[in-house]
C-alpha cells in the first residue's frame, strides 16, 4: 500500500524529514504518532503528492512517484484534515460537501447523479449524520463537520484513508463518539487501510495495531503498537520519564 525508501525532504537547506523508511501492507491500520513539529504534516503531504521528496523513493497504492498522475492517485486516497476543512466552502450543503469527495475537489462542479446522492445518503447514515442533511457546512459543530468530512473522504471508495488529527478541537463527548465511529469503520470488511495521525496517546484505538513514532523528522521506532506504546519506549521517545497504563485497549500516559 505504501513504501517509502530513504525519503528525505529539505526546506531552505534544512532537513524536515530525514531518511524515512516505512512500509504498509494491505489490511493494516496504522497510527502515526509524533509531537508538534515532528514532521507528521510534511510526511502526509508527501504521501498525497503535494510535495516531492528531496531524496528517496515514494510508492503509494502500488504507484511509484514519477510514473503516475498524482491527480488520479489522490482520488484513491481519502483525507480528513484541518487544512482541508478550512478550504471547503462553508455555504455548501452537507450533501454537496460529501459528493465533492468523489472528484477530490474543493467545491462541486460536476453534475451529480442519483447514484451519487444515494451513496452520500448511505455514508451519512453510516456515520450517524442523517439529521445533518440539508444543512450548510458552516452551521455544523466541529464534531459534526468531522463526520461529514469522513463521509466525504469515503465517497470515492478509497483504498487508503488518512485521518490527520481528526479529534482536534473536540470536547470529550464528541471525541469519544468520533473515535467510536472510527473504530467501527476500521473493523468493517471493506474498510480501506487507515492511517491515524495524532500526538494524543489516549486517541490510539486497538484497531491501530501498528505504529510509527516520528521524532525530529526521523523514524524513532516502528512496529507493533503494543510494543511501542510502553512506559520504557515512550520515556525514550519523549526524553522524560513516562508511565503508560492501558484500559480497554486504550492508552494513558502521565509524566512522573
Amino acid at each position: 500500500m505504501i513504501e517509502l525508501k530513504s525519503v528525505s525532504w529539505h526546506r531552505a537547506g534544512r532537513p524536515i524529514l530525514n531518511q524515512v523508511d516505512w512500509r504498509i501492507q494491505p489490511g493494516e491500520h496504522w497510527c502515526l504518532f509524533g509531537l508538534n513539529g515532528s514532521g507528521k504534516t510534511t510526511l502526509l503531504n508527501l504521501l498525497n503528492g503535494y510535495i516531492w521528496p528531496t531524496k528517496g523513493e515514494v510508492t503509494v497504492l502500488g504507484k511509484r512517484f514519477g510514473e503516475v498522475d498524482l491527480r488520479d492517485l489522490r482520488k484513491m486516497i481519502g483525507l480528513v484534515s484541518t487544512s482541508l476543512q478550512q478550504k471547503l466552502y462553508g455555504h455548501e450543503s452537507v450533501e454537496e460537501i460529501v459528493i465533492s469527495g468523489k472528484h477530490a475537489s474543493i467545491g462541486l462542479y460536476e453534475q451529480t447523479t442519483s447514484e451519487d446522492e444515494e451513496r452520500a445518503a448511505w455514508l451519512l447514515e453510516r456515520l450517524r449524520a442523517t439529521t445533518l442533511r440539508g444543512r450548510s457546512f458552516q452551521t455544523l459543530s466541529q464534531g459534526e463537520q468531522q463526520r461529514v468530512l469522513i463521509a466525504r473522504a469515503l465517497m470515492a471508495s478509497p483504498k487508503l484513508l488518512i485521518l490527520d488529527e481528526p479529534c482536534s478541537g473536540l470536547d470529550l463527548l464528541a471525541r469519544e463518539q468520533l473515535l467510536q465511529l472510527i473504530g467501527q469503520l476500521a473493523q468493517e470488511p471493506d474498510a480501506p487501510n487507515l492511517i491515524y495521525v495524532t500526538h494524543h496517546l489516549e486517541e490510539v484505538l486497538p484497531a491501530f495495531s501498528k505504529t510509527l513514532l516520528l521524532k525530529d523528522g526521523e523514524v524513532f521506532q516502528v512496529g507493533w503498537t503494543s510494543e511501542l506504546l510502553t512506559s520504557s519506549s515512550l520515556s525514550d521517545f519523549l526524553g522524560v520519564p513516562v508511565d503508560v497504563q492501558q484500559w480497554n485497549g486504550r492508552y494513558l500516559a502521565t509524566i512522573r
